[in-house]
């Protein structure tokens, strides 16, 4: 063991063992100007000319112990954020826009490899915080100095249908400080672009001004997002009276998939027990008539309530095809789409061209111009990229469709289109903790919920 022991601490074991270890990162990461850190192990482990660990006392057998301690704090933090920027992170669920599958409180450990890590775009960050110092309003937690190229390590795999993604909120490059939890883009549309950045109207929650200070973010400072992936790059997507289609074939519907339904009673509410035990927590009554109730609900739990003696009838909630959700991507009245009925709509694919014409231009506009920064304009009825008169685009990015399994409570792409590649953060893989906020102290922790695992 004695051996072993003092083999481990031989310098020129640790050189080999680091500069293994650094040289294949460097080699993942792609950038081989990294392999200059190879000066820094030589002379931490063989030549010894520089004092690195300048917090402690050169020349001294035996360190403080408090300076021990900074030597294990600064190693142990410096791996934790190289864990978290290239391997895991861990996230928690603050909407109910994916229950069933994932409930508000639940938190999660996000895979990083299972797509590829991203090269950090915005360097200089604080470090464990996303886009806001801590005990800041909106203090931005970065600078832009220093701004990457979109690089994406190789990965395990790719994006699949069916996958539970955490993503960067395409729509939250602009933020308004004094509303940041609507997009920017909806407030413009809601109220009108001059009102919002003017201060024209206030925000009916707080009473302050909708926008105060507009906040722009780099992609990787967005807004994170986890949706169920739906459709990927090359697909078609149809959405008919609720159910998915993808290139015509219907798409599978997830065990937590919780539809809208309306139901009458004979005058008398739902047995509160019977909803907490079946886990039925959005249930609305309707304002006019105190008869009609409307529920999100699984299947199962549908067909669990629906012979309840109270109960007179229970049907689905659903948009009629044609009836224009102004709310709905595009935007646009040439696309009379609902939550319900929507598409078909190609999903763009890296390298695929498309006829780019007046009509379908509203549904890749935002793809052409703020993903794909080009100079996009429409003048005389002709479409213009670059300057340059066009009547065909080919994409640079993989794009997707992503979708809350809580479909009328989830603003997802329906609602703001498609999630570029470069958006992409991680793949949602185990739940270590959850915890239900609305309990009591003895029944907070939803035990069987944690070290649940999403392959």
């Amino acid at each position: 063991m004695k051996k072993i022991f003092s083999f481990w601490k031989n310098r020129y074991f640790k050189f080999a063992l680091f500069s293994t270890i650094y040289i294949l990162w460097v080699i993942w990461l792609g950038n081989y100007w990294f392999l200059l850190g190879e000066i820094i192990i030589f002379d931490l482990y063989i030549t010894q000319k520089v004092w690195w660990t300048f917090w402690k006392k050169r020349n001294v057998e035996k360190q403080p112990k408090i300076l021990e301690w900074v030597d294990a704090l600064i190693v142990a933090g410096f791996a934790a954020w190289m864990l978290r920027l290239f391997v895991i992170e861990a996230y928690t669920i603050p909407t109910p826009s994916m229950e069933k599958t994932l409930l508000v409180g639940d938190y999660l450990f996000v895979s990083k490899v299972s797509y590829g890590p991203r090269v950090p775009e915005t360097p200089l960050s604080f470090p464990f915080v996303h886009h806001t110092l801590p005990f800041t309003d909106h203090t931005p937690s970065y600078v832009t100095w220093i701004q990457n190229p979109y690089h994406r390590l190789k990965g395990l795999g790719h994006v699949k249908r069916g996958d539970i993604v955490v993503f960067n909120f395409p729509e939250g490059d602009t933020v308004c400080a004094n509303w940041q939890e609507v997009s920017y883009y909806r407030l413009c549309r809601q109220y009108g672009r001059d009102v919002v950045i003017n201060n024209k109207a206030l925000n009916p929650m707080t009473g302050k001004p909708i926008c105060g200070d507009l906040l722009v973010r780099p992609v990787d400072k967005k807004e994170n997002y986890v949706k169920r992936c739906v459709a990927i790059a090359g697909d078609t997507l149809q959405i008919i009276d609720g159910q998915v289609y993808i290139n015509s074939k219907p798409e599978f519907n997830p065990d937590g998939l919780q539809l809208q339904y309306r139901i009458v009673t004979d005058g008398t509410f739902i047995n509160p027990r019977i909803l907490e035990k079946y886990d039925i927590n959005e249930v609305y009554r309707d304002g006019e008539n105190p008869n009609v109730f409307y529920a999100n609900l699984t299947k199962e739990n549908y067909e669990r309530i629906k012979n309840f003696r109270n109960i007179k009838s229970i049907t689905r909630e659903i948009a009629p095809k044609g009836q224009r959700n102004p709310d709905i991507f595009p935007f646009s009245k040439d696309y009379p789409w609902n939550e319900d009925n929507f598409g078909p709509l190609y999903i763009p694919k890296k390298g695929s061209t498309i006829k780019l014409t007046l009509k379908n231009l509203p549904l890749y506009k935002r793809v052409i111009r703020v993903y794909e920064k080009n100079d996009l304009k429409v003048a005389d009825g002709k479409i213009y990229i670059n300057g340059k008169e066009v009547n065909s685009y080919t994409f640079k990015m993989n794009y997707y469709f992503m979708m809350g399994d809580n479909r009328y409570n989830s603003a997802d792409s329906r609602y703001w289109g498609f999630v570029p590649e470069d958006h992409v953060v991680g793949k949602v893989k185990l739940i270590w903790f959850s915890i239900d906020s609305k309990k009591d102290l003895f029944h907070k922790i939803r035990w069987n919920r944690i070290f649940k695992y999403f392959p």
